[in-house]
């Protein structure tokens, strides 16, 4: 038998978490980039993926998507939009939670509380990218013995493509602004 509970969080909530994540981010100034993302993947390996709760499992899909993002060497994020992924993944640099990651059922319930608002905040990042991986895939099945060279021009065309639309419509949306902002829930 299994039990659904669900929560909204109010206004108040989420400003409590976006103070959370504007402590954090003093971190990305002080601490090299690979920590930071090894803070973040420190935090997938803890799981044992059988026992963590469908909720969490899929938040952490989207935290390891965000990692890989970081590290793609064909989508090349310009440094600008990498520094704002770097930015969102600071939280889980810091070692005290909420609610400590022991708990049972519950213990990372705040960690996918926070990755869930940072996959709102890069939603244009996290849909290029995505678009950029399907693209490759179906790509390398067409033309799997194709020229090196070609597989390069027709990924830069696409990450580029990509790219431009995802500063597009974060633009569009006005949630990127020429300058760097002070944070991204915040």
């Amino acid at each position: 038998m299994s039990l659904r509970i669900s929560f909204e969080l109010t206004e108040s909530d989420l400003k409590h978490f976006r103070l959370i994540m504007n402590a954090a981010r003093n971190v990305v100034s002080r601490v090299p980039p690979e920590d930071i993302v090894a803070a973040a993947e420190e935090l997938l390996a803890k799981f044992d993926k059988s026992s963590v709760p469908q909720f969490v499992l899929e938040r952490l899909q989207k935290l390891s998507l965000m990692i890989r993002m970081l590290s793609d060497i064909d989508w090349r994020l310009p440094h600008a939009d990498a520094k704002r992924v770097l930015s969102a993944l600071a939280y889980f640099t810091e070692p005290d939670d909420l609610i400590p990651d022991h708990i049972p059922g519950l213990g990372f319930l705040d960690d996918a509380i926070m990755i869930e608002l940072l996959v709102r905040e890069l939603r244009h990042e996290i849909e290029a990218y995505e678009d950029f991986c399907d693209f490759r895939s179906q790509h390398r099945a067409k033309h799997r013995h194709g020229k090196l060279r070609s597989r390069d021009l027709w990924l830069e065309n696409r990450r580029e493509e990509l790219q431009q639309r995802m500063k597009r419509r974060r633009n569009k949306t006005g949630e990127g602004a020429k300058k760097p902002r002070p944070g991204l829930l915040g």
